[in-house]
């Protein structure tokens, strides 16, 4: 999606205050004798976590090889070797999982043939903004999380509508009533400084706390690029009497992002001599906002029974003011600049989750009960008028200077109510049956606040699962399940008078794989196979193509492979590949052309990651390969994104028993490779060969 808006200052201060005051001495008067040592080189290779329960898979608290599911999680340790600053980098090392970002969409992947924001729920400890106009902002870095947590495939039943492709969810460190302190500096090509600190300790008799401060600052290797995050995460936990637990997360989130919109094809393909450039105007401006605050409130109400209710509040403000579209003259070499394009969100997430859950013997059942208001308004200055033209390099980039003024233009009301039941019923120690069921219901209220008529519009969905998990030896399961789930046709909350009329696409899948742990876990591999249809998709009316109808169709199919392999006690190979065939199995375009058979768009067939560590005394390194297969940029196959291959390293010393000194590497090879596109003219170009030197504390 495609967005920009006015100039507001966003100012980092807050977070670098409290990143000051972290660091502070008064903050730490305590003795140091009553912290424990802790030691960087103590942490240990992570491999693919198949003994840890997923919560983004389910609400039962099921170890990963006991789920009837395709699940991953990457832990913090692993984040940290590899040298991955982003959170989509990192993200994007887990299996099949396509970074499509923009600076119109924030943070987008594409998954098992589906893509963006309407189809990839992204969360932060399990939960989940509502998608505002196709837009997500956070979480966009690492730092203060634990570990990162994938569920491929329809996740309806867990979350809701808006997750046909994956669920990801970036999973907090928790506090601790041991005394704990870290913190990171770097620094590295493109001007980029990053900073960080993380704190846990005791808070009273009952109590722990858990602070995360982040900041950091970035040209982006290009000309105008200057990007700028931070935040502050705060949680509490405490123990208000006996079987009665309180947790507490306050957070805030300001981001500036890099305000490049893509690089203009030179002749049908990238132009290495235009890499550099930024063909944004000299005022664009891009803004995130984000507030949020939760408490969560347990009571044990006997040995088996936890009742638990979590209201959580959220809001997000954003903007845009860019010139978003470029196109390359080849009669008069000119860079032609179009789509001078201002946007503001205001969006603003209240919800409650009230839960029971029972664990008694081989049975495990868990209710709940979910509600939500959001409230979100949506200003632009469509029809997003304004044009210059520029060299392609030595330019002066301008000004923004649109004819059409910025003014709100809608805002929705939109409640949510949900009720889901999930159980895991143990056979024997060797076969688990686990069945959910969930029901949402969706309220949209439309208000034209330019004096159009409004509208209100109910949606409703059903999602059910049903998996078998078959433990053949203690350390290998087989399992298979069936799935179903619903999708929004676009984003909720900016739903129009057109698109008020259809209801949630439907999607179903069956899958089917098996999990191992070898040599007492040294190694572990993990294979699926599956296959997804989603049917409602928009398509043209065969009777007259002018009117659009839902009863298109798409599906995909394919397998995806994980493994991770201690060669020795120093090395360890890492390594995931998925092959994906997604087709249209019934869309018509405009002018009557079928799309049947087609590749839906941003939707590569194959794509690989591998990475091979080392560690060995105070030294470690590592390196590795990302690869991601041509993608479609349109649903006709005309044109492709070609594929690419990114080779990365990193080198770490253990300066004392507290520091790590770390060497991150991109790109070794310099390849010039585009992420995505911004249309058929402009692709966004993957960054450059860079370095960045980290320094790491740990007590």
């Amino acid at each position: 999606m495609i967005h920009s808006s006015h100039a507001r200052s966003t100012p980092i201060r807050p977070v670098a205050a409290a990143i000051a005051l972290l660091c502070a001495p008064a903050a730490w008067a305590q003795s140091t004798a009553m912290m424990p040592v802790v030691t960087i080189q103590a942490a240990a290779h992570e491999g693919l976590g198949l003994q840890r329960a997923i919560g983004t898979a389910s609400r039962l608290a099921l170890a990963a090889q006991d789920l009837p599911a395709s699940v991953e999680s990457l832990g913090a340790a692993s984040i940290e070797a590899r040298g991955d600053v982003r959170m989509k980098d990192a993200v994007t090392r887990t299996t099949g999982l396509t970074d499509i970002s923009s600076p119109g969409n924030g943070i987008a992947y594409s998954a098992r043939g589906f893509s963006g924001n309407s189809a990839i729920a992204i969360l932060e400890n399990g939960q989940r903004p509502q998608v505002g106009s196709g837009t997500a902002t956070y979480p966009s870095d690492p730092w203060g999380y634990e570990y990162i947590e994938v569920l491929r495939g329809p996740g309806s039943v867990i979350h809701g509508s808006g997750t046909t492709g994956a669920t990801i969810n970036a999973v907090r460190k928790a506090p601790t009533r041991a005394a704990a302190f870290e913190a990171m500096a770097g620094i590295g090509s493109g001007r980029a400084l990053r900073a960080g600190v993380g704190a846990s300790g005791a808070l009273g008799q009952g109590g722990a706390f858990r602070v995360d401060a982040y900041a950091d600052r970035s040209d982006g290797l290009i000309a105008r690029g200057d990007a700028r995050h931070g935040k502050l995460l705060a949680s509490l936990a405490y123990a208000l009497a006996p079987g009665i637990d309180l947790d507490v997360q306050l957070d805030h989130l300001e981001q500036k992002p890099q305000r490049y919109f893509g690089t203009p094809l030179v002749a049908g393909g990238l132009a290495r001599a235009l890499r550099r450039q930024n063909y944004n105007v000299g005022d664009a401006d891009i803004g995130f906002d984000d507030d949020k605050a939760l408490a969560r409130l347990s009571w044990r109400v006997a040995p088996a029974l936890t009742v638990s209710n979590e209201l959580a509040y959220m809001k997000a403000r954003r903007h845009w003011r860019n010139a978003e579209s470029y196109f390359h003259n080849a009669q008069t070499q000119l860079v032609e600049r179009s789509d001078y394009i201002a946007i503001a969100h205001d969006q603003e997430q209240t919800g409650n989750r009230l839960e029971a859950r029972w664990d008694a013997g081989a049975n495990r059942l868990v209710a709940g009960w979910e509600a939500a208001t959001i409230n979100f308004t949506h200003t632009n200055n469509a029809p997003y008028g304004g044009a210059s033209s520029v060299a392609p390099t030595g330019f002066n980039p301008g000004v923004f200077d649109s004819p059409d003024p910025l003014r709100p233009n809608f805002s929705t009301d939109t409640a949510s109510q949900a009720v889901y039941a999930e159980d895991a019923y143990q056979f024997s120690e060797r076969l688990l049956l686990l069945a959910g069921l969930r029901h949402d219901r969706y309220k949209v209220e439309r208000t034209s606040l330019q004096g159009a008529a409004g509208f209100s519009a109910r949606l409703q969905s059903t999602a059910a699962r049903l998996g078998l998990t078959w433990k053949i030896l203690p350390a290998t399961s087989l399992y298979a399940q069936v799935s179903s789930g619903s999708d929004p046709v676009t984003s909720l909350l900016s739903l129009n008078l057109a698109n008020s009329r259809y209801k949630l696409t439907r999607s179903r899948q069956v899958e089917t794989g098996v999990k191992q742990a070898l040599a007492g876990g040294r190694a572990e591999w993990t294979a699926a196979l599956y296959r997804i249809r989603k049917d409602d998709i928009i398509t043209r009316d065969p009777a007259n193509p002018a009117l659009s109808i839902q009863g298109g169709a798409q599906s995909s199919r394919g397998v995806e492979l994980s493994a991770s392999v201690a060669l020795t006690p120093a090395w360890r190979l890492e390594a995931n590949a998925v092959w994906t065939d997604a087709v249209f199995d019934q869309l018509i375009d405009a002018g009557k052309v079928s799309r049947a058979g087609n590749r839906p768009a941003d939707a590569p067939k194959s794509s690989a990651n591998l990475w091979l560590s080392y560690r060995s005394g105070g030294w470690r390194a590592g390196g590795g390969a990302r690869y991601v297969g041509r993608r479609f940029i349109d649903n006709a196959n005309t044109q492709a994104l070609p594929a690419y291959t990114v080779l990365d390293a990193s080198v770490g010393w253990q300066a004392s028993r507290h520091v790590l000194v770390q060497l991150n590497l991109r790109n070794l090879d310099d390849r010039l490779y585009a992420s995505t596109s911004y249309g058929s003219s402009q692709y966004l170009l993957g960054a450059r060969r860079h370095a960045e030197l980290t320094a790491q504390w740990r007590y």
